[in-house]
């Protein structure tokens, strides 16, 4: 490739709007890319989201549930409620591509795997401490949890 060509590739990427050009022509391959005046975003410029803190409750006082029990789903929603043993992320599946552990209407042993809590980078399997049927599942995928939070309605 000659030196005009490379000189109107480059006019070109300082005028447009575009970051980085890349020609090939036979064998010969350019790649011409345009330095920002700001750093790009990496793993030193990332922060975590930030989330509201709970509002205070008295001690002893049931955790909010994210989901309202209407009154014609009390048959449907009658069992035993599996909390979340810590405060992290809500995981259905153990990858983003993978089925979920359960759905509504799954039959679940003692120490079947329910969830997942991501806490600090670490995965946690929350399993079923009661034998059953999925009644409910309470919280959203990857919504954050807390401690005692209910996850599942197990009857």
């Amino acid at each position: 490739m000659d030196l005009r060509k490379l000189k109107k590739l480059i006019d070109l990427v300082q005028e447009s709007g575009i970051s980085e050009l890349e020609v090939t022509e036979g064998e010969e391959k350019v790649r011409i890319a345009k330095q920002s005046p700001y750093p790009t975003a990496g793993a030193a410029n990332w922060a975590p989201p930030q989330y509201a803190a709970p509002a205070p409750q008295a001690i002893g006082a049931p955790a909010p549930s994210s989901v309202s029990l209407d009154d014609d789903d009390d048959e449907d929603q009658e069992g035993t409620p599996v909390n979340s043993p810590m405060v992290g992320t809500f995981y259905r599946a153990a990858s983003p591509g993978a089925e979920p552990f359960v759905e509504v209407g799954s039959t679940v042993k003692v120490g079947d795997t329910l969830c997942i809590v991501e806490a600090m980078k670490l995965l946690n399997e929350i399993e079923s401490d009661c034998a059953g049927t999925v009644k409910a599942i309470l919280v959203e995928n990857g919504q954050p949890v807390e401690f005692g939070e209910p996850l599942f309605i197990i009857g």
